[in-house]
This record gives C-alpha cells, structure tokens and sequence, in this order.
C-alpha cells in the first residue's frame, strides 16, 4: 500500500514540472502526508486546476464518511469490481501530486519495520493515478475526497513491498484525465508499474512513523 508521502518542492517547481496545470498559492512544503489530510489533487473536471481534496475516498453513497480513512488505496486490478471505486474509475479520476513515498520494509526475525524513502533518480514531482469523489452531508457541506491507485511492484519496490502506487507517466496525463466515461480495457494499460532504474530508495529514520513529524530531516539516509 501506499500510506504516506511527500510533497516538499515549491509552487514554482511544480509548475514548471506541469505546465499544462494550474495549481493554489503556494503552500508550506509537505514531509509526512497522511491519510485523512489534504493532498494536492488534478480532477479530471476538464478545467486543469489542482486543489487540495482530502485523502481517503468517500464515495457519494456513503452513509458515514469516515469510511474513507480505510479507503486510502485502492487496487489497480479490482477497480470495475469494487463498488467503492468503480464509479469513480469510470468517471472521476485524478493526478495526485507527489515528490516520494515511504514503504516499511520488514526485516527477518524483527518485529520493527524498516521505513524506506522512494522517489525518482532525477529528483522531481510526479504525478500519483487516483480517483475521486464528492460527498454531500445532510447539513449542505461537502467533502471532496481521493484515493491512491496501486499496482504490482517493479524490481527496486519488490525488496520492500509486494505493492507500489501507480506513477503516471506525463504521456498518460491526457487519457487518464478525459471527462467523458473511460474504458476498463483502455485505462488498465496505464496501470502499471514504473521503470524501476528511473527510481532510488534509501532508509529513513522511524520518526515518520508518527504522522505528527513532518520536517525535513524524515528523508535524510541512516545508515
């Protein structure tokens, strides 16, 4: 699963990584997102304008939103079958924006977990496939929500995980954005996992295990 990430460079540089987007004020720079938070988020709504949705897919039926705090990720493979996510498959998909991600790698005979910081070799944003959703409560608020799509793992994410969040290429932008309804057969070529010698991964201290740490020194290697 994918259940943290970070998103630390600034408005300048993202735009300059997405031209064909547009994206908020900028915003303080981000070491340790966490699930139930707002996350940098592109609909496919046809106007190319980021904004922040909360992380954690609350489908529009939903009677409680707090499902979506167990709806962070969902499976590329199990997309048109699952009903908290075909809907949004067909019709609401979304660019999540990134910088890295953390994985637990778990180490034989230990119970701790090693946390591991991945991100790609060049060192640039990347853009996350998700889908999204709009709930409306019976008070007339509402909350614009999303999930991570993850997929098999490439070579360098197999020795820590057995999944890895579906990392867009900028050739997949266009098709997985259009507003009209998608194909299953169509979309699903885009779910894959990418190119694992365009990535890097090291150990990081285990203060990210705790969502309150959000400063720097959470991507810097240990030995």
């Amino acid at each position: 699963m994918c259940g943290r990430f970070t998103l630390t460079v600034d408005t300048a540089d993202l735009q300059d990584a997405f031209p064909a987007f547009t994206f908020p004020v900028a915003s303080a720079p981000r070491f340790n997102i966490a699930p139930t938070q707002p996350v940098l988020t592109l609909p496919n709504d046809g106007k190319n304008k980021a904004d922040f949705f909360t992380w954690g897919l609350i489908p529009s039926w939903a009677k409680d939103p707090s499902i979506g705090s167990k709806l962070i990720n969902a499976r590329s493979e199990t997309l048109s079958e699952k009903p908290s996510f075909r809907g949004s498959y067909k019709y609401r998909r979304c660019l999540i924006f990134a910088d890295g991600f953390y994985e637990w790698q778990a180490q034989p005979g230990a119970k701790t977990k090693i946390p591991n910081y991945i991100r790609l070799s060049s060192g640039k944003p990347f853009a996350l496939a998700g889908l999204w959703d709009e709930w409306h409560s019976p008070d007339g608020s509402f909350i614009k929500s999303c999930t991570i799509i993850t997929t098999e793992p490439n070579a360098l994410m197999a020795r820590l995980h057995n999944r890895m969040p579906v990392i867009l290429p900028p050739s997949a932008y266009e098709r997985w954005l259009e507003p009209s309804p998608g194909r299953p057969e169509v979309l699903g070529g885009l779910l894959k996992p990418y190119p694992a010698d365009e990535m890097t991964a090291w150990a990081v201290s285990t203060l990210v295990n705790s969502p309150a740490n959000d400063r720097p020194e959470l991507v810097v290697p240990i030995k």
